[in-house]
This record gives C-alpha cells, sequence and structure tokens, in this order.
C-alpha cells in the first residue's frame, strides 16, 4: 500500500519511526515532511498529506503531530478526507470498516513508539465493509460537505 505520511515537529521521531516499520513491512511511505524537530505549523504537513490522498498519489494518510488532535481537524477540512484521531487499535481498525477513514492521525506525545506501530498495522490492514448503512452514512457526510462552502481551496502557507 503507498501510504502518505507527514508530521509537525512534534511527531518528527515517531513520523521516522513509523516510516521504517511500514517500509520493513513491505508499504511504499511517501514522506511529507517535516525534516527535524524545528518547529513548523501542523496544518501544512496534515493538508499534504490530504492532498496526497485525494490526487491518487497514496491510498491513505497518516499524521503525526504532538496530541493527534489538530492535524485530524486540519485533514478534515479538505472536502473527500475522513481523518480520525486514533490512541487504540479498535479505532483505527473500525474507522476504517465503518466510516471509510482515509487518514489517520497519531499523538506523539500521547502514544509511544510500539503501541503507534501496533494502531498504524490496525489502521492499514482493514478494509471498508461497504454495508448498507455504511455507505449511507458516508453518503451523508458527502452530502454535509456539498452543502457547506468551497473547502479545495487552501491558503498558502505565510
Amino acid at each position: 500500500m503507498r501510504i502518505a505520511l507527514a508530521a509537525d515537529h512534534a511527531g518528527f521521531r515517531l513520523k521516522q519511526q513509523v516510516a521504517d516499520h511500514l517500509a520493513k513491512a513491505g508499504h511504499e511511505v511517501i514522506d511529507l515532511g517535516t525534516d527535524s524537530t524545528q518547529p513548523v505549523d501542523y496544518p501544512d504537513y496534515a493538508v499534504a498529506a490530504g492532498t496526497a490522498v485525494l490526487e491518487g498519489k497514496a491510498e491513505r494518510g497518516v499524521i503525526i503531530c504532538g496530541s493527534g488532535a489538530g492535524a485530524a481537524v486540519a485533514a478534515n477540512k479538505l472536502a473527500g478526507i475522513r481523518a480520525s484521531l486514533a490512541h487504540d487499535t479498535y479505532t483505527a481498525h473500525q474507522a476504517v470498516e465503518h466510516d471509510d477513514l482515509n487518514v489517520l492521525a497519531l499523538g506523539a506525545r500521547v502514544i509511544g513508539e510500539a503501541l503507534a506501530t501496533e494502531i498504524v498495522d490496525s489502521f492499514v490492514a482493514a478494509r471498508f465493509s461497504g454495508d448498507e448503512r455504511h455507505r449511507r452514512r458516508l453518503a451523508k457526510l458527502r452530502a454535509i460537505e456539498q452543502a457547506t462552502p468551497d473547502r479545495t481551496a487552501v491558503p498558502p502557507p505565510e
């Protein structure tokens, strides 16, 4: 699987560990930065990963910031992205199976490497069930996106 991976400065070290883990498992990792612990803004990296998914460059995305919350919020501003913060394996796979999650957010200051890799494995292995009730709910999410102002134009970073 091609996975877009991005993090801000708080998630940099965990991003490196997750990248190594995914590569060893045979996945193609598209590393979208950041490349150090120098302070950067998490929305820039969350949008980069979400955009890679939307453009078909990656099948799924993993984004990492300090808590994971800000990165998830930022990614969800992109129409077509369904991002969720997960600090447990159940949420990681259930969100794919029921909600067709395409971007996983992790909090580097909340979980350690071992748990992070288990969560990522659960997310990557999961498949959308396609059950009618889940397709119906996804259609409602798409309708919400269509009823809101244009969310596809992202301003460049300052």
